[in-house]
């Protein structure tokens, strides 16, 4: 058998509200977005740093915001936008709890294929 020891997991997390009907999750893509936003205090450049659209960044964070039950920006039109205190506390759990299962599972696959 050849090596197969340099293969790595890929984690992809979503944290979801369960009571919600839309199907928006905050998952890799939108905590990038909520990061570049405390990064450089805007969505547009946010979105910019993303090579996406303003328009679609805006449509994401929306529905997000709906499908979760609260919002995660402040927006304050020409001077930006800053998370919430309840965005910045998902922003930050999820950073955590995707760091620690990415570990995990980066554990387990090498016990696996020894």
């Amino acid at each position: 058998m050849n090596d197969i020891s340099y293969l790595k997991p890929a984690i992809r997390l979503s944290i979801v509200n369960p009571e919600a009907d839309s199907g928006s999750v905050l998952g890799r893509g939108v905590a990038e977005l909520c990061q570049g936003v405390r990064d450089t205090g805007s969505l547009n450049a946010a979105a910019k740093g993303m090579h996406m659209a303003y328009s679609k960044a805006w449509r994401i964070v929306k529905d997000t915001e709906k499908a979760l039950g609260f919002q995660l920006l402040n927006r304050d039109g020409a001077h930006g936008s800053t998370l919430t205190e309840e965005g910045m506390a998902l922003l930050e759990a999820y950073a955590k709890v995707n760091a620690e299962v990415q570990a995990y599972a980066e554990e387990r696959l090498t016990h696996y294929l020894g």
